[in-house]
């Protein structure tokens, strides 16, 4: 499997929403990028808390996905954009259902490990809140599974737009992204598949600790 990057994308933080800041307008980015242990430099999270570090490194969301949006939202100009959910990576025809927790790809000079979906969050309702039709963007794509993932960086590296994203491994075949983002976020799991994803240890610590906290 080979796929072109079709933009690298980057942010800084800026003000966002009253005193909160954001760095989720990724802009695409000309020339090498350096890949490092925490992502592409430089790219900023505002919230540390919940964004970025070694297990959110880089954010792909499927391009694929913005047609889908387009005719649920209508023709707004911030669909676009290719970072227009935040992502750092703009690839098409990749979608959750085509990849699975622990695949690795080959990015430039890179190696990098699909390590969780995305769990979408209020600053993704923020960003489309000014436009007609996106109430309860959050649901929508809980309900969707449109959820884009992160990667952790095994290998840090260089890349730049028009080079491949190339699956060199693949990760755990029972759990693609898609699954694992229904059983966890979308609380359709099983017990007995809450109970298998908190210990695929591929799978982030954070969404490993989550789907046991789902455990009864």
């Amino acid at each position: 499997m080979k796929r072109t990057i079709k933009a690298i994308c980057t942010g800084t933080a800026r003000p966002f929403n009253g005193a909160e800041t954001s760095a989720i307008a990724k802009r695409p980015r000309d020339g090498i990028v350096q890949i490092l242990e925490e992502g592409f430099a430089p790219d900023e999270q505002a919230d540390r808390r919940v964004h970025g570090g070694p297990e959110m490194a880089l954010h792909l969301y499927p391009l694929d996905h913005h047609a889908f949006w387009r005719e649920q939202l209508g023709a707004i100009d911030l669909l676009d954009e290719p970072g227009a959910f935040g992502s750092n990576l703009a690839v098409s025809d990749l979608t959750e259902d085509d990849v699975y927790i622990g695949d690795r790809f080959k990015l430039g000079t890179a190696l990098i490990e699909i390590s969780q979906p995305r769990q979408p969050c209020w600053k993704i309702e923020h960003r489309f809140e000014p436009f007609a039709n996106s109430k309860g963007m959050v649901a929508k794509i809980v309900s969707s599974g449109r959820c884009g993932w992160y990667f952790r960086v095994i290998e840090t590296g260089d890349t730049q737009a028009g080079d491949s994203l190339e699956r060199v491994q693949i990760g755990d075949a029972n759990w693609s992204v898609a699954r694992a983002f229904r059983a966890i976020i979308g609380g359709k799991g099983s017990q007995d598949e809450l109970a298998e994803l908190s210990e695929l240890i591929t799978l982030s610590p954070k969404m490993r600790e989550k789907a046991r906290s789902k455990i009864k």
